[in-house]
C-alpha cells in the first residue's frame, strides 16, 4: 500500500491535453483555471494540470504530420532538466519556471500539475550535459536503446548506473520548487520498457526526498493487473486504459477494466479510467468538436467513473462549457461517491446490461448504478438478494441524477433506461 497520503480522495482537475493537445499556453491555463475557481472549486474541483510538451518551442506547427516534432527545440537548464518554453509561458523568464503559474493556481485556492514523459532529454545526453548532485553526465546515465516509441524527446534511464535516481531527484527538487501539486507521468503506466518497472519506484522516492506531497499519476494504460502491486505501493493513480476518447465502444469496453480492477481502488490509490471527453474538445488535434458522447451515454461515463471512484480529469476548454455539462460535473450527490463512499463492486455484466452497488461511509444507505449497455430502451431489475439484502422494506430510493424517489419497495426493483443510459440510485434506510 502506497505510504503517502497525498490523494485522500481520487483527484479531480483538469487536464490540457484533450482539447489543446502539445500547444496549450500560459494565458490558456490561467483562463481555465479562472473558470474552475469561479464555477467548480466548490464542487471538489481543484487541479490545474499542464500537460504534454510545454518545454517545446514549436509544439503543434506540424500536426499535419507530426503529434511531437523530431528532436524540436526545447527549453532546458544546464542541469538536463526541461524548463517552460518562455514563448508559451511568458512568466518563466529568467530561469523562473512554473513558479509564477503555480502561485498563480494557488492563490485562486487551486492546485497545479504538470505532465512529464519517463527518463532523461536526449539532447541532455548528447550534449553531455551535468547532472545536479553527482559527477554522472546526462549521456551516463541514459539508455540510448530505452525508448518511447510514440514520442522522441527522452532516452530511458539506466537504472542501474550511478547518477540515475540522483536525476529523478533533481527534477522532483525543481518542481517542488515551483510548487507543482500533481504530477502526470507518462510512458510508464504500461511498462512498454524493462526499466519502467523500476523508474516508478524512483519516481516515488525522488517525491518522498523533495520535501513536498506530489500526487503522482501513471500513463498511458492499460496497467497491468498483475503488476497492480507496484503501482499501489508507488503511486496514486494509474491508467486502466489507453487514451480513451469520445466513442460508445471504448466506453462499453470501460466495464470489463473496471471489473477487473474494482478490488485495488482505495484510499491513496486509484485505477483511473482517464480523462472525460465533454464539451468542447479537439482543437489542438486540428478538429475542435462537442463530445461525441450523446447526453445519455455522459451519465454512463460520469456514473461509473464516480460509483468506481476513478480520478475526475475534464478535458473541455472550460470556458466553453454549455450549462447542462455544467450541471452533469457539479452534481454533489454523484460527487459524493468519489469522497464518502467504498467496496465498489460490479453485480452483474452481461453484453446488455450492468449493475454496480457501493456503500455510503458516513451514512446508512448504498449506491445502485444500472447500465443500459444495449443498443434499445431496456428495463433492468434487480432483487435484494442480488445484493446480498434480505429485503427492499425500510429503504429511501433517489435517483441522483433526476431527483425522481421512490418508496414502498420490498421484493423487487425495476426501471426503464434509454439507451446506453444509466441511473444511480441511492438506497438510503428510513429512520422509524
Amino acid at each position: 500500500m502506497n505510504k503517502n497520503k497525498f490523494a485522500q480522495a481520487p483527484p479531480m482537475g483538469w487536464n490540457s491535453y484533450d482539447y489543446y493537445d502539445t500547444t496549450v499556453n500560459e494565458e490558456q491555463v490561467k483562463a481555465n483555471a479562472d473558470y474552475m475557481a469561479a464555477h467548480l472549486k466548490e464542487y471538489g474541483w481543484e487541479y490545474v494540470v499542464v500537460d504534454i510538451q510545454w518545454y517545446a518551442y514549436d509544439a503543434g506547427t506540424q500536426r499535419d504530420r507530426f503529434q511531437y516534432i523530431p528532436f524540436g527545440r526545447v527549453e532546458i537548464d544546464e542541469y538536463s532538466r526541461l524548463l517552460p518554453c518562455p514563448e508559451r509561458f511568458p512568466s518563466s523568464v529568467n530561469g523562473q519556471g512554473f513558479k509564477p503559474l503555480a502561485d498563480y493556481v494557488h492563490s485562486l485556492g487551486l492546485k497545479f500539475g504538470i505532465h512529464i514523459m519517463r527518463g532523461i532529454p536526449r539532447i541532455a545526453a548528447h550534449n553531455h550535459m551535468k547532472v545536479l548532485g553527482t559527477d554522472k553526465t546526462a549521456n551516463q546515465i541514459a539508455n540510448p536503446s530505452n525508448i518511447c516509441w510514440w514520442n522522441p524527446d527522452m532516452y530511458g534511464l539506466d537504472v542501474k548506473a550511478s547518477g540515475a535516481q540522483e536525476y529523478y531527484n533533481s527534477i522532483f527538487k525543481l518542481y517542488a520548487e515551483w510548487g507543482v501539486d500533481f504530477i502526470k507521468c507518462d510512458d510508464i503506466c504500461r511498462l512498454d520498457m524493462p526499466s519502467a518497472e523500476k523508474e516508478i519506484e524512483m519516481l516515488h522516492n525522488a517525491i518522498m526526498a523533495c520535501g513536498r506531497p506530489m500526487v503522482l499519476s501513471l500513463s498511458p494504460g492499460p496497467a497491468h493487473i498483475n503488476k497492480a502491486w507496484i503501482y499501489e505501493k508507488y503511486a496514486n493513480m494509474w491508467r486502466i486504459t489507453d487514451d480513451f476518447w469520445d466513442h460508445w465502444p471504448l466506453l462499453l469496453n470501460m466495464f470489463e477494466r473496471c471489473e477487473v480492477w474494482q478490488r485495488h481502488v482505495y484510499e491513496g490509490c486509484y485505477p483511473d479510467c482517464d480523462m472525460l471527453p465533454l464539451g468542447y474538445i479537439g482543437k489542438g488535434f486540428g478538429h475542435e468538436r462537442y463530445t461525441r458522447f450523446t447526453k445519455d451515454e455522459q451519465i454512463t461515463m460520469m456514473t461509473l467513473w464516480c460509483i468506481f471512484r476513478s480520478p475526475l480529469m475534464l478535458g473541455a476548454e472550460l470556458t466553453k462549457l454549455d450549462d447542462w455539462t455544467l450541471s452533469l460535473i457539479t452534481n454533489k450527490k454523484v460527487l459524493r461517491l468519489l469522497s464518502h463512499s467504498e467496496g465498489a463492486r460490479q453485480i452483474m455484466r452481461s453484453k446488455n446490461q450492468a449493475i454496480w452497488l457501493s456503500v455510503d461511509t458516513e451514512e446508512e444507505a448504498y449506491y445502485l448504478a444500472l447500465f443500459n449497455l444495449s443498443d434499445e430502451t431496456r428495463k433492468i431489475s434487480v432483487t435484494p438478494q442480488e445484493l446480498d439484502l434480505d429485503s427492499f422494506s425500510g429503504f429511501a430510493w433517489e435517483e441522483l441524477w433526476t431527483g425522481e424517489s421512490r418508496m414502498g419497495l420490498s421484493n423487487a426493483f425495476e426501471c426503464e433506461l434509454p439507451v446506453h443510459g444509466a441511473r444511480l440510485y441511492k438506497m438510503s434506510r428510513r429512520q422509524i
